[in-house]
């Protein structure tokens, strides 16, 4: 993960917040470590893996932290990853290839497009997550695949649309590999008779339905504790990068009111327009936007305008204590409340909903006339 952390807000006593500032992107480097470095991630795999186990610990270190980590669980966990993880293998089946000839360059392609049906979670097999290219010609590839050179000191980006992006970052959970997000997964209905506007699954929808904690399926993600929060935030950035690029690619289709104030400006002989406004305009429906902002703060006035000063106002805040969310974290045992944000979110929501309808339908206070909610 290539992004700015910002760990100065865990300085306190307060619970721990996983904050990340700034544009995030995973990077994946090349199969060998330049000369003179030591090995990184997926490098680990292929280079002097007869110290594998002690080249983790140094990369630990090098960090300036001492690791507290247990050396038989680092061996069990890379024995695990050889064993299930097909990702895993794909790194040793390119080891293999180095040990046999240094006569040829070998390079790695994580195959961005998959045959198979995308509502079918089978696990993958080496031949459809990627393929090794000897040589130095270059194989007709997909828009999303990734190609992983034979050494090199540049870092490639990968698309938060490729099936192995989330995989890669987070093998604890996701043991064998398996793909994550494809944009060709069919809704469940899709040859049914109601008509849908989209016929593949978004983005969105797909974390949603992934960070569900049910009670057939495994624990293991609920049982993490900050990297289930880091998870989350890692999946909201995807969310909100694949929804920008939208906005940048569809500006024609959104309406810019706001650029007839540039053409007066303009037209009155300012010949610097650029100070004024910005190329991509955000739509009003982007949360967090300026015309979000600007809309709402109309919206109250126009309400103030009609219906008078208002007569309340009140500031609903969370208790991760309530009984709610004390007997929901109790279903997997060691929880703490800032584990499970999603869990505090929703318990607040019903709560605030619950809270305007005494207001607005039970009629607390008295008759309402107007009400306005604005969720900070």
């Amino acid at each position: 993960m290539d992004g700015k952390v910002d760990n100065s807000i865990n300085q306190g006593t307060s619970p721990y917040v996983f904050r990340l500032n700034g544009q995030n992107h995973h990077k994946i480097g090349s199969l060998l470590p330049p000369i003179g470095e030591q090995p990184r991630f997926t490098q680990l795999y292929i280079y002097d893996t007869e110290n594998e186990v002690e080249n983790r610990m140094n990369t630990l270190r090098n960090n300036g932290r001492q690791p507290n980590v247990d050396l038989e669980i680092v061996e069990n966990l890379s024995k695990m990853f050889d064993e299930c993880n097909e990702l895993t293998k794909v790194f040793r089946m390119a080891r293999e290839r180095f040990q046999q000839t240094d006569l040829q360059l070998v390079r790695l392609r994580l195959i961005g497009s998959r045959a198979k049906d995308g509502r079918q979670y089978n696990l993958p097999t080496k031949l459809e997550v990627t393929a090794l290219i000897v040589g130095s010609s270059d194989n007709e590839k997909g828009h999303r695949d990734v190609i992983i050179e034979h050494r090199s000191e540049d870092l490639k980006r990968i698309s938060e649309l490729h099936p192995s992006f989330i995989a890669m970052q987070y093998p604890i959970l996701f043991t064998n590999g398996e793909d994550g997000y494809r944009t060709d997964i069919p809704h469940a209905d899709v040859d049914g008779s109601t008509k849908r506007t989209r016929r593949y699954v978004s983005i969105r929808e797909n974390y949603a339905f992934r960070f569900q904690q049910r009670l057939q399926e495994s624990k293991t993600r609920f049982k993490l504790g900050r990297l289930n929060q880091q998870f989350q935030v890692d999946a909201f950035t995807c969310l909100q990068e694949s929804w920008l690029d939208w906005v940048r690619e569809n500006q024609k289709k959104i309406r810019k009111e706001i650029l007839k104030g540039l053409e007066d400006v303009v037209s009155r002989g300012d010949d610097m327009p650029a100070s004024i406004g910005q190329h991509v305009i955000f739509p009003s429906s982007f949360t967090g936007s300026p015309r979000l902002l600007i809309q709402n703060y109309h919206d109250a006035l126009a309400i103030c305008r009609w219906a008078g000063p208002p007569d309340i106002f009140i500031t609903f805040t969370c208790n991760p204590n309530w009984d709610e969310i004390v007997q929901y974290l109790s279903i997997i045992p060691s929880q703490q409340p800032e584990d499970r944000p999603d869990i505090i979110a929703r318990v607040f929501k019903i709560k605030l909903d619950e809270l305007m309808c005494d207001l607005t339908e039970r009629g607390h206070f008295g008759q309402t006339k107007a009400g306005i909610k604005h969720i900070i």
